[in-house]
């Protein structure tokens, strides 16, 4: 009873990331709805990667959603950082490690449920390993280009006076 409890939480919890990831990455990027929905997603993924260590310790053969879930934690974890301590460079960063942590998701889902998906189930099992990389890294990297690297300074990054 309890495990079917956490697996609908992070059922909930992996709906809730996708969409809102969805959202993140269509909406214009500025204050309001795209990070408000980054923020979201990235608590979304944080009882992902949560509920993916309960499920995996009461399945030892899922322990491969425990992986996906921190790749995908820690990669999103990695592009709010970026944006946050504006590195130098974070629009890239930041785009970068999102869409890694949106295609690592998605990757987790697939492979967990694609089997069993209408239409995916027609598809060789090793598809489901690339098919999300197969999609998403074309966009990323149209995105990228979109913005490329500046070898000026960011106008938003003041340095701290030394003592």
């Amino acid at each position: 009873m309890l495990l079917d409890s956490v697996i609908v939480v992070h059922i909930a919890a992996g709906l809730t990331a996708v969409v809102t990831g969805i959202v993140a990455m269509r909406v214009p990027k500025r204050p309001g709805r795209h990070p408000r929905s980054g923020r979201v997603y990235l608590g979304a993924l944080v009882v992902v990667a949560v509920t993916a260590s309960g499920i995996a310790a009461v399945r030892p053969r899922t322990t491969y959603l425990l992986i996906f879930g921190a790749l995908a934690l820690t990669s999103a974890g990695a592009g709010y950082a970026a944006r946050r301590m504006r590195w130098h460079g974070w629009p890239r960063h930041h785009m970068a490690a999102m869409a890694i942590s949106y295609i690592t998701l998605l990757t987790a889902f697939y492979v967990d449920n694609g089997p069993r998906l209408p239409l995916w189930k027609l598809l060789p099992p090793i598809t489901f390993w690339f098919l999300p990389t197969g999609i998403g890294l074309p966009l990323l990297l149209r995105a990228l280009h979109r913005y490329p690297s500046s070898t000026r300074p960011d106008p938003t990054f003041r340095e701290e006076a030394a003592p």
